[in-house]
């Protein structure tokens, strides 16, 4: 097997076919999104840091928000073959790596980021099938476009499949 490794850096996306492997590491507070049609074997992978382009000036980079991401990514994959209707989610992240002590979900980023994914694919129509969300630890992502598979990796939490 040939399998092509695929750095998803922060506030980047890349998409995949085929036998790749799409990877992205250390998502604290960040979202790991997958699109993927198993039909056409072509996912895409987002790794967002922030909610909301609209409540930050500098957001040219679309890659780095919720709600602009998963619409780019969208189209990427769809422009390449995928069918939107057939396209489901999964997502990691979203982890509260600090202690605040504040009430509230304001400063809670991670909450917030994983919030905003839920909303935006609810609006685009694409089911969220699988999750490992929230907690107060890192994740390392690895999805197989071969077969859907999305391989977490947790320091203390070991290596689990959703």
């Amino acid at each position: 097997m040939n399998n092509e490794y695929i750095k998803v850096g922060m506030a980047d996306y890349k998409i995949g076919t085929g036998d790749d492997v799409l990877v992205t590491l250390g998502l604290g507070s960040c979202v790991g999104i997958v699109l993927y049609d198993k039909f056409k074997r072509i996912g895409g992978m987002a790794h967002i840091m922030l909610p909301s382009s609209k409540e930050i000036k500098n957001n040219a980079n679309k890659a780095k928000f919720a709600d602009t991401a998963l619409e780019e990514m969208l189209y990427e994959i769809v422009k390449m073959g995928a069918i939107k209707g057939r396209i489901i989610a999964k997502i990691a992240g979203g982890a509260q790596m600090f202690s605040i002590a504040a009430k509230g979900t304001t400063l809670n980023i991670g909450q917030r980021n994983v919030d905003a994914v839920k909303e935006k694919l609810g609006e685009l129509r694409i089911p969220i099938i699988a999750e490992d969300t929230l907690g107060n630890y890192g994740r390392t992502i690895e999805f197989s476009c071969s077969n859907g598979d999305l391989k977490i990796r947790s320091v203390g939490k070991g290596t689990k499949i959703i």
